[in-house]
């Protein structure tokens, strides 16, 4: 979110810049942000991507999820099920046509994964996120990419432990 908000601050910048300067100049420390406004944008645009960047942020904490269940850490896995949930709204802001297929993940699983992680409730969070997994694999069938099968993570890698 705070990376978000420091690109759109950014943004801003240079539109205004450039406004008040009238005329078309590279941005950026070595100049790589060339072009009018519109210019720019459109290569902050494709630096921000579709919605692969937001599955690469909703994979990583996908494990996160998974292994502060494990360590018991119910407020690392508050922060995870919030950040899971941003990046995907995130992503569909940029690709709106996905909506459909992540409606279901949103409204019901999602929600779901709060019952143990507030109730300190392992075995309902094993539960629960066999059921947020198997929601994945859902939604990735219905966007035709089945290939992306998700399972639970086999080691973790992540440094944050209770």
């Amino acid at each position: 979110m705070l990376k978000m908000k420091f690109i759109l601050f950014l943004s801003a910048t240079i539109c205004i810049a450039d406004c008040k300067s009238g005329h078309d100049k590279p941005t950026g420390a070595d100049g790589w942000l060339k072009g009018d406004v519109e210019n720019k944008f459109e290569t902050i645009a494709s630096q921000l991507r579709g919605f692969d960047m937001a599955m690469a942020e909703t994979g990583y904490r996908y494990q996160e999820l998974y292994w502060a269940g494990k360590d018991e850490n119910r407020e690392y896995a508050n922060c995870q099920l919030s950040k899971i949930k941003l990046a995907i709204k995130n992503g569909l802001q940029r690709r709106p046509k996905r909506a459909k297929s992540a409606e279901h993940f949103l409204n019901s699983v999602l929600p779901a994964m709060q019952e143990p992680i507030n109730n300190k409730d392992t075995t309902l969070f094993n539960h629960h996120f066999q059921l947020l997994t198997a929601g994945c694999n859902s939604c990735h069938s219905m966007e035709k990419v089945a290939f992306f099968f998700v399972k639970p993570p086999l080691e973790q890698k992540s440094p944050i432990r209770k």
